[in-house]
């Protein structure tokens, strides 16, 4: 069975088409999408995940990417840091995500430890 599904990556929304395995028979073969296939505008009328962290970036504040736990600091308060430079360390799943600073400044707070547990969204620390 074909079925059209909205998916969401990065706060863009793209319309494609799925092949549902069923249990009985052979499968049809979906269609190919377009490699050019544009994206389709986000369907809820508030901002998305993406433009929110962009705009809590421009106010210094540097949010988890996701779920995890805090393996590693590289930076505490009072320190200069640069755009792209690398501030923590999250783990989830045994893979290890670099958090960087969104901009360049001071670090005005560091909000996290090693070992705690942090939620996505969360605020990590703050540039002044």
């Amino acid at each position: 069975m074909i079925q059209k599904l909205r998916v969401t990556v990065d706060g863009k929304s793209y319309d494609v088409t799925v092949e549902m395995a069923e249990e009985s028979g052979p499968a049809e073969a979906a269609p190919p999408l377009p490699a050019s296939a544009p994206p389709v505008a986000p369907a809820s009328a508030t901002a998305p995940p993406a433009a929110a962290a962009k705009a809590s970036a421009a106010l210094g504040e540097v949010q988890s990417p996701l779920m995890g736990r805090v393996v590693g600091v590289d930076v505490k308060a009072g320190q200069e840091v640069t755009q792209g430079q690398q501030l923590l360390i999250i783990e989830t799943m045994k893979m290890n995500t670099f958090v960087l600073a969104p901009k360049g400044g001071k670090v005005a707070e560091v909000l996290v430890s090693v070992g705690q547990a942090v939620e996505e969204g969360q605020i990590l620390a703050r540039i002044a």
